[in-house]
């Protein structure tokens, strides 16, 4: 912010031809300075002013015009009121320039050379209000010094800021302003310090933590994302300038990208362990990164039409996404069909004729029908799962150990790689490829570890609703509304693909994969039958997938 003030404390009549006329430039670093303590003008710019009036009275000299860059680094030359300045005593007939302190006008030694020259060649005096620089030899060499100090202290400054903020990073600090979802705040210690510090926005930061939970579902786009937050009440933080608006799309994408609201910061290229509450677990952070990729590959666009198998069927032909497309009669009767992607955009050789919606509804509706469990096989299921299950979980201790000693390693490995980058032994390119793999391995393991903590009993719980869930499911689909449908077929199913008969062919999510088994349901009838011996030679139980029961949390309900 620059602006030039009228004369001070002179009426135009006092000004006569022979008056000795000044300009007086005044400046802050920061915006902070220039609004310090609510005023318009902070505390320094009015302290600036009066010692320069009182220098010009000195000087015998009437001030006519005051020119201020208020929040202006001295570190750049082209500063508005600056540049303003200059133009202004080439054409006004000005004796002298009066600035508070040298460094007012510039914080490194060539700039203070040019803009010296500049005022000199206008036929203009630099007069400092605080220190004694003229054009005397004297004058002259005081002026370089003052220069090169001003320089020094600059440079030297913004080494020492560099320094604490990276040690900041280091120990988990939040440098500048907190992301949305999280608000500054400041306290005080036990023993009265001020401490900065991080909180959660108990507004927006339950929104945002929805947002990241609803992208990982593949369901959004970044803009339809944007829409829906916008609808939950999702604004900017508003400061004293600018007022809380609706956020934009790219902050939207920054936000789903940024690693800090899985609890790291990052400083320079390198990430650390945050001290700020995540918003959201490693796990949820990760899958909204698959899913941001998928999108980018793929072109994200924002979808004309909505339906509840939208994003759940698949083309038997070629394998590409239905999309949905409304036909018009020409009575004005619109008919929906879905049509294959693939074919569509050319991307395949696809030659799948459209298909009536109320079809694929109808064909989606007969295969919950088929896959359905009958009660007695749900018995028998549940009987061989359950031993099954106690066989793993009694191993859970012993695997949970070493998963343990395996995050401990890493997390010393991760120290060790920071002091490698810190003594030059690691480039910073090497270090964000190092800290990426191995945070992905972190948070897959403390996942595993926390699915292993979970209470047995809260494990069998789940057990019992994935098998309640499988041996109701058509009933269940039959009697709920679209919106709840869209749910089911992502709990139950990874893909419903509409085969070239008109039929589903369906891929069983996980657990749904196993209890769906035809295979895993004809071992737990024999297994049944035989009084319970249904183990392989290695004790698993033959045509059980295992990998479904490990960990124990892998059976709870996607819903």
């Amino acid at each position: 912010m620059s602006t030039t003030h009228p004369p001070l404390a002179t009426a135009p009549e006092q000004i006569g031809a022979t008056t000795t006329l000044a300009v007086t430039y005044l400046r802050v670093s920061t915006k902070e300075q220039a609004s310090k303590g609510g005023r318009d003008e902070g505390f320094s710019i009015p302290a600036q002013r009066q010692a320069n009036l009182r220098k010009a009275q000195e000087v015998n000299a009437v001030i006519v015009e005051e020119f201020v860059d208020a929040g202006e680094s001295a570190r750049q030359a082209d500063r508005p009121a600056l540049m303003q300045m200059i133009e202004y005593v080439k054409t006004h007939p000005v004796a002298y320039c009066i600035v508070h302190k040298v460094d007012r006008l510039a914080r490194n030694r060539a700039d203070d050379v040019a803009i010296h020259l500049a005022l000199k060649d206008a036929g203009v005096l630099l007069v400092s209000a605080t220190e004694n620089i003229d054009e005397t030899p004297s004058g002259m060499l005081l002026h370089g010094i003052m220069s090169t100090i001003a320089e020094f202290y600059s440079r030297n400054l913004a080494n020492e800021v560099s320094k604490g903020m990276n040690q900041k990073a280091v120990t988990g600090g939040t440098n500048g302003k907190a992301p949305m979802g999280y608000l500054n705040v400041t306290r005080r210690d036990e023993l009265g310090r001020e401490v900065r510090t991080i909180d959660i926005d108990p507004h927006r930061g339950p929104i945002i933590r929805w947002a990241f939970e609803a992208y990982a579902t593949g369901n959004y786009s970044v803009a339809t994302l944007r829409d829906e937050l916008i609808d939950r009440g999702l604004t900017t933080v508003a400061t004293p300038k600018r007022p809380a608006k609706a956020p934009a799309l790219s902050s939207i994408h920054r936000m789903l990208a940024s690693p800090y609201y899985k609890g790291n910061v990052q400083f320079k290229g390198a990430t650390y362990d945050g001290l700020h509450e995540p918003l959201v677990a490693p796990e949820v952070w990760y899958r909204v990164q698959t899913v941001l990729a998928a999108h980018q590959a793929s072109g994200e666009k924002t979808q004309a039409h909505e339906h509840y198998l939208k994003g759940t069927v698949f083309c038997g032909t070629c394998g590409s996404r239905l999309i949905l497309s409304n036909a018009r009669s020409r009575s004005g009767v619109i008919y929906p069909y879905f049509i294959c992607a693939g074919r569509h955009s050319k991307r395949t050789n696809c030659d799948r004729k459209s298909m009536f919606v109320p079809d694929v509804e109808a064909a989606v509706e007969d295969h919950y029908r088929r896959v359905q469990i009958p009660a007695h096989i749900v018995t028998a299921l549940r009987e061989l799962i359950t031993s099954e299950f106690d066989r793993l979980f009694a191993t859970a201790k012993t695997e949970r150990t070493a998963q343990v000693a395996e995050r401990d390693r890493l997390y010393d490995e991760r120290t060790k790689l920071l002091q490698a980058h810190y003594a030059g032994a690691v480039p910073l390119d090497l270090l964000k490829t190092e800290q990426d793999r191995i945070a992905r391995q972190i948070a897959f393991l403390d996942s595993r570890i926390e699915a292993s903590e979970i209470e047995y009993d809260q494990a069998r719980a789940h057990l019992d609703d994935c098998l309640a869930l499988a041996g109701n499911a058509h009933a269940i689909y039959m009697s709920i509304d679209d919106s709840l449908r869209r749910i089911a077929n992502q709990a139950f199913f990874e893909r419903l693909t509409v085969t070239d008969d008109d039929a589903i062919d369906a891929e069983p999510g996980v657990p749904f994969d196993t209890l769906f088994n035809p295979d895993v349901q004809a071992t737990a009838l024999a297994r049944q039958t035989a009084g319970g011996n249904g183990t392989d030679q290695t004790g698993n139980v033959a045509g059980l997938n295992n990998d479904a029961l490990v960990p124990p949390a892998g059976l709870e309900p996607a819903t």
